[in-house]
Parts: C-alpha cells; sequence; structure tokens
C-alpha cells in the first residue's frame, strides 16, 4: 500500500468537519519504572493530554509553575527521541509554549527544549507507523516554518538547527525497548510534503538586519534545496530573487555570499530553469550579480574567491541567455567585455588597471567563461557596439597565428592551445556579426596564414586535452577544423567583400591542397576528424563558387578529382555515424555550386564517369540523398552529352537508369499514400496524384501569394524531379522497361497534365468555398477544363489497361511455348525409355531377338535394289557366326578393361605389342606377337 492511500485510510473526519488521523490514539498514562526496565531504555509513560490542558488553562493560581515543570518533564521523558505516535501532541504542545512567549517570557526555555528534542531520531513502534502517521509528521513539520515568525533569535537558530539536523541522522544515544528508529530520509521526505521550505523563504523577509539568524536560514535552505521538490516550492516564494537580490549585503565572515550562490546553483540545476532565470532577469538581481563579481575579480586572491568568482560568472551567463535580461542596461555586458579583453588590448579602464590573471586553474577557467559569455552575449544585437568598442575581433585574433618560439607566456602551452581554439570558436560565433572590423583587422589573411601553418610539416605537439581539442593530440587537426569552421561562418554571411578578398588570396587553390592533404594523412584514429574537415572545404567551395562561373573555372579539374574521390566511398562506411553522410552531402551539394554551369568541369565530370557515380548513389535509395541527387541530375541532362551516359548506365542485375527511376517513382507515390490498384494503375481519374496528406486536408480560400496545397506537393517530394529527368530523356526508347514500369511511366509521362488539371480543381473549388459565380463565359471553360483533365486521366486508365491485357496474353503465349517444350522433353523421354525397354526384350528373350532380327534382315532387303544394276559388287552386311544379341560391325569397343589384364596403373603398355605374361606382373615385349585372323576380305557374290 502506498503512502497517500495508508494516510486516506488513517483519516477521519469528524462531525465539525475537520480531518483528524484515525489511528487509534494511546494515551499515556503516569506509570513508575522498575531499575531493570530504565536500565533497557524504555519509555517513562507520560500523559501528554494532561500537559495540553494543562498548558490550555489560564484561571489558576501558580498556573504558570505546573505549566513549566509539566513542559520540563516531557521534555525528560523524550531525550532519546520522538515516537511518530506521539509528534503530533508533542508538537502542539510546543505551538502552546510559542504562543505564550508574548506574554510569558519564561516559555521561551520551555520552547527551546522541545525545538531540540526535535533534532533527535523519530521512533517508530511498527512497520506500518511511518504510513499512519505521514500526515501528523508534516503538519508536525510544517509547525517549525510558522514558528520562524516568533522574534526570537535563539529560536529562531534552533529551529535552523533542527531542520539542518534532518539531513545528518544519527542513531539514538540509547535503544528504546520495542521502538526503532524511522527510516532516515523520512524527515527529509515529510519537509517536502509539509512545505517547509516556502515557508523558511518567506521568512528570510523578516531578518533584513539579523545577519546571524539569516546566515543559519540560509544554511537551512542550502539543505533543503538539494530536494527538486523544495526547489519547486522555494521558487514559488520568489526565492531565486530574494537570494539574488540581497549577494552583495555586508558579511564579514563571506557565508552569505557561499550559501546564497549554492542555493542558486541548486534552483538552476533542480527547479524549471526558465523559471528560475525569469526570476533573475531584473535589474536589482542583475546589479548585485554585477557588483558581487566586480568586486570578486578585482580584490579576491584565494583559491575560494576564484572559484566563487567562476560560480558567480557561470549564473550570470545562464541568465544572459535570457532575451529580455538587462544586461546592457546595468552595465553588466560593458565590464565584462572589459575583463575578457584587458589581456589582449591594453586599456586605461581604472578597473584593470595593475590587474593581470595567473596561470593558476580559476584563472584560466575564467578566461574560457568570459569567452563563452561574449558568444552570449553577441547575439543580442544592441550588444554589438560594445563589441566594437571593446575590440573584441582585435583581441581574438591575437591567438590566431603560430606559437612563438622562445617567448616568455603567461599561460602553459596546453592552456595556451586551449585558449587559441576557444578563441578561434568564439571568433566563429562573433564575427559574422561584425564583419566590418573582420576586415579591419585583416581577418582572411590572419586565417588563410594560420591555416597553412596547420598545413607545414612544423614541429608542433599539440595536447588535446581540451573539448576544442578533441581528436587533435600531437596532430594540427585542431586548430585546422576550427579555421575553417571560422572561414565557413564568414563566407555564408554572403558578404562579397569577404568572398572576393578570399578568392583574391588564393582561397579555391588553397582549400583544394588541403583537402588532398588530409587524404593522404588520415587514419582511424583521427577518422572523424578528417571528415569533418573535408566536409568544411566543399561548403566553403560553394559558398564561394556558387553564381560566380570565374571561380568555378578556377575550382577546375582538381576540385572536380576531389569530387569524384569521395563518391566513390564505400557505401557501407554511410553507416559508421563518423560524419560521412555529412561529407557526402558536402560534396553533392559542391556539385551543384561548383560544376554545374561551367561546361569544361560538366564534360570532365562526364569523362570521368560521375553520372555512374551518381546513378550508384541514387541506387543506394538513401532517401535523403534522394532529392539532391535528382536535382543535379535534371541540371545536369541540360548538356547534350549526359544522355548516352544515363542510358550506358547499369546497376545491380542489369538494372537501367529509366527503370531505377520508375521504381523509385512507385516508392515515393507508396509513402505518400497515393490510390493504385495492385497493377498500379489510376483508381481515381480526377485525382490521379493526390496524397493521404491531400486528401485529409480540406481545401481553403487563400491568398493569391499563398501556394496551395497541389503546388507545394511539387516541391515536398521527388515526383516532378522524376518527371523532368525522364522527360529530357524523352519518354520514348527507355531501355531495359518491364510491363509494370511501362504502367507506371504513363502516369509519369502525363505528370504535367495532371498537375495542372489539379491546380483548376482547386480553382473550382475555392470559388465555390468563396461563394463566387463565374460569369458563363467563365464557367463553360472551367468545365471544359476540369472535363479536359478528367479524360486525360481516362485516356491514361485505359491506355493501362491495353497493356496489362497484351501483357498477359503475352504471359499466355509464354506460358504455352514453355508447355510445349516440356510436351518435347518428356515425348523424347518416353521414346528412349521404350528403346531401351526393346533393348532390355532382345537381350532377355531369344525369341525377341530373332523377330528383331528378322524384321532387320526384311528391312535390309527392303531396301535394296529388286534388281541389282549390271557389274554391281556385293558387300555382306553381317557376320556369320557371330554370338551377339545386338547388330555388330567389324570393330568391337570394349569398355572398361579390368585392371589385371592392364598391369596396374603404372604400366608401360601398348596393346599392340604387349602381351600377359604367365608369371604375371606388368605386361612386358615379346619378340612377336600374332594379332587373331584378320577378316576375309569383302568378296563379290
Amino acid at each position: 500500500m502506498s503512502m497517500p492511500e495508508a494516510a486516506a485510510m488513517a483519516e477521519v473526519q469528524e462531525p465539525d468537519g475537520k480531518i483528524r488521523s484515525g489511528s487509534p490514539r494511546h494515551i499515556r498514562v503516569v506509570g513508575v519504572l522498575t531499575e531493570d526496565e530504565e536500565a533497557q531504555g524504555a519509555f517513562k509513560t507520560m500523559d501528554l493530554n494532561r500537559v495540553i490542558n494543562l498548558l490550555e488553562e489560564t484561571d489558576k493560581d501558580d498556573l504558570e509553575e505546573k505549566q513549566l515543570n509539566s513542559v520540563k518533564k516531557l521534555v525528560q521523558c523524550y531525550q532519546n527521541g520522538l515516537p511518530l505516535r506521539d509528534l503530533a501532541q508533542i508538537f502542539k504542545i510546543l505551538n502552546l509554549c510559542a504562543e505564550k512567549i508574548e506574554n510569558q517570557s519564561h516559555f521561551i526555555e520551555s520552547a527551546f527544549n522541545i525545538l531540540k528534542l526535535c533534532g533527535l531520531p523519530f521512533l517508530k513502534k511498527k512497520v506500518s507507523d511511518e504510513i499512519t502517521y505521514a500526515e501528523d509528521t508534516a503538519n508536525s513539520i510544517a509547525l517549525l516554518g510558522e514558528l520562524m515568525k516568533i522574534p526570537n533569535s535563539e529560536l529562531r537558530i534552533q529551529i535552523c538547527k533542527c531542520i539542518i539536523d534532518f539531513y545528518h541522522a544519527e542513531p539514538p544515544k540509547k535503544h528504546i525497548t520495542g521502538y526503532q528508529q524511522a527510516n532516515s530520509s523520512y524527515k527529509i521526505k515529510m519537509a517536502e510534503v509539509s512545505g517547509l521550505a516556502k515557508t523558511m523563504v518567506e521568512s528570510l523577509t523578516l531578518l533584513e538586519n539579523q545577519l546571524v539568524e539569516k546566515l543559519w536560514v540560509l544554511k537551512a535552505l542550502q539543505h533543503l534545496s538539494t530536494s527538486e521538490v523544495n526547489c519547486t516550492l522555494m521558487l514559488k516564494a520568489q526565492a531565486a530573487r530574494e537570494i539574488c537580490a540581497h549577494l552583495n549585503d555586508p558579511d564579514p565572515s563571506g557565508q552569505l555570499l557561499f550559501r546564497s550562490s549554492e542555493i542558486l546553483w541548486n534552483l538552476l540545476e533542480k527547479s524549471p530553469k526558465e523559471e528560475t532565470i525569469q526570476q533573475l532577469s531584473n535589474l536589482e538581481c542583475l546589479l548585485a550579480l554585477k557588483e558581487v563579481f566586480k568586486n570578486l575579480f578585482m580584490r579576491g586572491f584565494s583559491h575560494y574567491d576564484r572559484q566563487l568568482r567562476n560560480d558567480i560568472l557561470v549564473i550570470t551567463t545562464i541568465i544572459a541567455q535570457n532575451p529580455g535580461t538587462p544586461m546592457i542596461e546595468c552595465g553588466f555586458t560593458r565590464d565584462l567585455i572589459l575583463f575578457a579583453t584587458f589581456t589582449e588590448v591594453k586599456s586605461q579602464n581604472p578597473l584593470v588597471k595593475g590587474l593581470k590573471l595567473s596561470n593558476s586553474y580559476e584563472d584560466f577557467e575564467l578566461k574560457k567563461l568570459l569567452f563563452n559569455i561574449i558568444v552570449i552575449l553577441c547575439k543580442d544585437l544592441p550588444t554589438i557596439q560594445l563589441l566594437i568598442d571593446g575590440k573584441v575581433i582585435l583581441a581574438l585574433f591575437t591567438y590566431v597565428k603560430k606559437p612563438e618560439k622562445h617567448k616568455i607566456m603567461e599561460w602553459s602551452a596546453a592552456q595556451y592551445e586551449e585558449l587559441q581554439l576557444h578563441a578561434i570558436a568564439t571568433l566563429s560565433s562573433v564575427a559574422p556579426f561584425l564583419t566590418e572590423e573582420y576586415m579591419l583587422c585583416q581577418g582572411n589573411a590572419r586565417v588563410l596564414a594560420f591555416l597553412e601553418w596547420c598545413e607545414s610539416e612544423d614541429s608542433f605537439f599539440s595536447h588535446g586535452n581540451s573539448f576544442h581539442g578533441t581528436g587533435g593530440r600531437a596532430n594540427k587537426f585542431a586548430q585546422m577544423r576550427y579555421s575553417l569552421r571560422l572561414l565557413r561562418a564568414m563566407v555564408y554571411t554572403e558578404d562579397e567583400t569577404i568572398n572576393n578578398d578570399l578568392c583574391e588570396k588564393g582561397t579555391i587553390q588553397q582549400l583544394i591542397g588541403v583537402f588532398k592533404n588530409t587524404i593522404s594523412k588520415s587514419n582511424d584514429k583521427e577518422e572523424a576528424i578528417v571528415l569533418e574537415i573535408q566536409s568544411d572545404i566543399l561548403l566553403i567551395l560553394s559558398g564561394l563558387c556558387e553564381h560566380h562561373i570565374p571561380r568555378k573555372e578556377i575550382f577546375g579539374t582538381e576540385g572536380v578529382d576531389i569530387i569524384l574521390h569521395v563518391m566513390k566511398t564505400d557505401p557501407t562506411k554511410l553507416r559508421t555515424g563518423l560524419g560521412y553522410n555529412v561529407l557526402l552531402l558536402s560534396t553533392l551539394d559542391s556539385i551543384w555550386c561548383c560544376i554545374l554551369g561551367c561546361y569544361p568541369s560538366e564534360d570532365y565530370f562526364l569523362e570521368k564517369e560521375g553520372i555512374f557515380l551518381l546513378l550508384d548513389l541514387l541506387a543506394l535509395n538513401q532517401k535523403k540523398f534522394c532529392n539532391l541527387i535528382l536535382g543535379i541530375m535534371v541540371e545536369f541532362c541540360d548538356n547534350p552529352k549526359t544522355t548516352a551516359h544515363v542510358n550506358a548506365w547499369r546497376g545491380k542485375k542489369d538494372q537501367t537508369a529509366a527503370s531505377l527511376l520508375i521504381k523509385l517513382w512507385r516508392k515515393e507515390e507508396k509513402e505518400l499514400g497515393v490510390k493504385r490498384d495492385k497493377h498500379g494503375m489510376i483508381i481515381d481519374t480526377k485525382k490521379p496524384l493526390f496524397t493521404s496528406f491531400q486528401e485529409e486536408q480540406k481545401i481553403m480560400p487563400l491568398p493569391a501569394n499563398c501556394p496551395t496545397l497541389a503546388v507545394m506537393d511539387v516541391a515536398e517530394n521527388i515526383r516532378a524531379k522524376i518527371y523532368a529527368v525522364l522527360g529530357k530523356l524523352d519518354f520514348e526508347n527507355l531501355p531495359g522497361l518491364s510491363a509494370e514500369d511501362f504502367v507506371t511511366l504513363c502516369i509519369i509521362h502525363r505528370y504535367l497534365d495532371f498537375k495542372i488539371g489539379e491546380i483548376w480543381n482547386e480553382i473550382c473549388e475555392e470559388i465555390k468555398l468563396e461563394k463566387l459565380r463565374p460569369v458563363n463565359t467563365d464557367k463553360k471553360i472551367l468545365e471544359a477544363i476540369t472535363t479536359a483533365s478528367e479524360n486525360i486521366g481516362k485516356m491514361v486508365a485505359s491506355l493501362q489497361s491495353e497493356m496489362i491485357e497484351s501483357q498477359a496474353h503475352q504471359d499466355v503465349q509464354n506460358e504455352q511455348k514453355v508447355y510445349t517444350k516440356i510436351q518435347a522433353t518428356h515425348k523424347q523421354r518416353e521414346l528412349a525409355n521404350k528403346s531401351w525397354e526393346n533393348f532390355l526384350a532382345r537381350t532377355s528373350n531369344a525369341k525377341t531377338l530373332k523377330k528383331a532380327k528378322r524384321l532387320q534382315e526384311k528391312s535390309i532387303e527392303s531396301s535394296r535394289y529388286s534388281k541389282p544394276p549390271p557389274n554391281a559388287i556385293f558387300h555382306r552386311t553381317d557376320i556369320k557366326g557371330l554370338n551377339t544379341t545386338v547388330p555388330s560391325g567389324r570393330v568391337v569397343t570394349v569398355e572398361s578393361t579390368p585392371a589385371r589384364l592392364l598391369g596396374g596403373p603404372l604400366a608401360d603398355i601398348d596393346i599392340a605389342l604387349k602381351k600377359l605374361p604367365i608369371r604375371g606382373g606388368a605386361l612386358q615385349k615379346v619378340k612377336a606377337v600374332k594379332t587373331v585372323n584378320e577378316s576375309k576380305k569383302s568378296v563379290p557374290t
């Protein structure tokens, strides 16, 4: 059973409507313990209801003394812990004491002592007590926050200590017979349920000028803020704003700033981040953060101060991500830019006069954090002018250079390398907003010179320890990667001043050379970073060459060669996740931007079988590539030499390009949900191209400048591109097509007609929806157009039916031919079997043999001349006395002569000259061999 269910079962409703715990309340009665029981740690029983009644009385004399004594006995009774079953009554007694403090100061000590008991362990007698008394416990703990309103320093501090003890549970000092300690996290959970964190935040407003108590409350909140539930409750009480606004309050101990920053961290991590940032994004909080950061930056020298300074900067960075944050209004942005650049650009500002950063870890982290916040600040356009005034571009470019030997540096080699990479990454984000400053600093020349050093063979050992240095250990790949990212960012600003300057400096040739070098230098360890470098190079080249024929000519055959090299990549590598997909997409983009439109490059691409490679990629059926490849194919087909290459291509199983394109069309229509029957024929002649999405969407009247669903469909799938490619190949005489392909080709051939009809149908529907009545002439024209469109659909459907019927007839004919061939084969086999049966009959039956002999002789006689011609020579056709069962000639072929007659496989034999010796063994030569009697010569009859 869950805790809420058990708590609900434990509740009963009294007649007055109040809900109280329904668990049995055992009243503790006065008793006497023996010495043995006291030694075992048993509770001294006590009637708590009597104490409550006594505290509620007001009429009797000497009442105060009795009340104080009863509370004193209570405290003595529960020195080893508070049973959960008595918790509600004990806290009621505490509340009664607190109410009497205003008029009777002696009760302060009583309340103080009971609060001390709250720090002791909670005890349970049954395992179910934690669930049974959950509501009583939560209400009791909630009372602690309410008691913070009592204007007494000792009580407030003790309440805070009690809350802190929740998180540092200790076992009971003495084991209590029949009781065990509640779960160590039970108090913490009940504090969350009670809403204690919210009331503690609200109590901060009562402690404006009471530093000691405020520090204790912050310490308690520091513990409470380790829970997500408590952080959410604290936000409801505006904790982030309240705490941050007082960061700069005077505090000689320094605890206020430390604990406040810790609470803010917890709130940002464990509560809704957006809400926390919203509370901190106000002028009051930012001014406090600004003053604290400046003070720590200028006067903090200890390790602790530097860590705290960096924490404050991280919190500021998170707040700065909110677009509405008044960073500029409070002056924080200007100061941060100054602190980020004062070591690279000399400044006379008194804030940084005499300041110097060390190479300690904290100062190193500070420098990186300042670079990072500049990236965030530059997204706010009003900050641009401050970045210009602070000479941020110039400061960052001081890192874009090769390391100088024998120069004293304030950073270690590893630190400088990381800062260098971080500075270049920062430039990639900032420089596109400051193009004029970039050009004034000769940014292109600096980056290209640095890129040239990255490509050189200079001795340089990179550490590759940082996030930015990933994959760059013992090489310059990390520096090359971030330099190319910077160039890519600047090229894609589409600022012609920058792009012209790059081309004049030979960037295209330099990048092609870099690409070739990466091919030769790459290995498995740096494969991912090399692929990223190659992708960026191709994207930069695409950005430079697009719409510029002279630059495409500079790209030339060398550029085409590197594109062809990428296109020959093993397709299995596309599934490795290393970046081959991105590289291939960059390559296809570079074909579009760097080759198409430049006829010498197009011809060279065709000559090197580039179209074959494109079709090989298309045959992989990767959806993310199909659209781009087909677009390239459409443009390439404008070149008259392309058609022959496309028709000559053959894929797997001798597939042609036309068959591949039609197969892609069918797959696309299946994914789009276009209605087709099992043969691929048109079902709805009025809407032959309609997709399932178009069917679901209702036609709505749109302004003239808004594309309709039919128009958007052209751009959202590949059917239009397939139609364009096949149209340029000519729909007639396409090789390697099946009947199914021809059925689909009928639809593709009429794609444009169907699409025009679809648009006219939309126009008619919009006219009806807008309740417009066209004039008779327009009405007739509209009807004629829609009828013509439908007729085209019917005509195509009819043609498809004829094709299917023709194919079915052809299939029947082919099937009949196969059956005829099978029948002939079976007949031949029957004749062979019959011949064999006759042969067996002749060899096994003498009568059959004689009969066959007579038939043979009769057949021979019937074939002779009735009267032999004069002077004819007669030859006998049989051998007399021959005992064979088959017709024989003069030569007998003996099959499978036994090995014993031949003398084994190693014997050197000559059948005509050797014979088997009497003593056995291999055949041996003899002087003379007498063969069988030769047949007599033929004598004429």
